[in-house]
């Protein structure tokens, strides 16, 4: 259950070795589950390429994270509340000039960041996919990177170069998988089994988690396709129930030892990634 202003909220980037695999639509309803148990949360969007999760909410921002940099908005004014109570930071391309940003503009990030810390018990980041800087910075500052794969090989070929050059050029060592649209529990644990495979022999000291997978499911394919979410159209589907059954597992995990903090903590890792 959500907890008191004394927790300091788990942030967790959601991500992807390549797109198509259903990650900002997860993300979503992750976030509506995660609320409906009585979370606070809040999501970030910080896919540069294809800021999307506002759309499957049915929200029209009319401002995003460039405001709050350029110090026109605060984070508050410029977040958007869904119907179920999840908050989301719209990002996007606001999030594509993280290398540019002067000392001001940080401070003025961190601080605003520092106010989220009293909003949230669990901070979705999504971030894109693939191993574009953007990605690789925000997956790194996170407590937490929960993986996104499917059955297809380049899916899981992708999803291991991703987790190696985090391992590799960032020191991330854990990392959680979610295996989406799968007929059976064999097939997700397949493809578990041979990420895991191929990261013990080749890197070695990675830990890859199994959080659980999804069913291919057609009431989250109609759901995908009306750009709507299963937890509100279809809440008893298989896939529902799946996205139940992670969420609440990402809920009671136990915390990882060099989650030392707060978002300033968070802010500064990007910084210092970015560097």
């Amino acid at each position: 259950m959500g907890s008191g202003k004394e927790k300091l909220p788990r942030v967790i980037a959601v991500t992807s070795g390549k797109g198509g695999v259903g990650k900002t639509n997860l993300v979503g309803n992750m976030a509506v589950a995660l609320t409906r148990a009585g979370n606070r949360v809040v999501i970030i969007d910080a896919d540069v390429g294809l800021a999307n999760i506002d759309i499957i909410f049915n929200l029209r921002p009319d401002y995003n994270i460039k405001h709050v940099i350029s110090a026109e908005k605060t984070l508050n004014q410029v977040m958007v509340t869904s119907d179920h109570g999840v908050k989301i930071l719209p990002g996007g391309s606001g999030f594509a000039n993280f290398t540019q940003l002067n000392e001001g503009e940080k401070l003025t990030l961190l601080s605003e960041f520092e106010t989220l810390a009293d909003q949230a018990d669990i901070i979705l980041v999504d971030t894109g996919a693939g191993i574009s800087s953007n990605v690789l910075y925000f997956n790194s500052a996170c407590d937490e990177c929960l993986v996104i794969a499917t059955k297809e090989p380049t899916s899981i070929t992708d999803a291991y170069a991703m987790m190696k050059v985090m391992s590799q050029e960032y020191g991330t060592r854990y990392f959680k998988l979610v295996v989406n649209m799968v007929e059976t529990p064999e097939e997700a644990k397949r493809v578990y089994a041979s990420l895991s495979g191929a990261l013990d022999k080749f890197l070695g000291n990675v830990v890859l988690e199994y959080t659980g997978f999804i069913p291919f499911d057609r009431q989250l394919q109609r759901s995908v396709q009306k750009r709507s979410l299963i937890m509100d159209n279809a809440p008893d589907s298989p896939a529902a129930k799946a996205i139940k059954n992670i969420s609440s597992k990402l809920e009671t995990a136990p915390e990882r030892p060099h989650s030392s903090g707060n978002l300033t903590f968070f802010m500064n890792r990007v910084f210092q990634a970015v560097k």
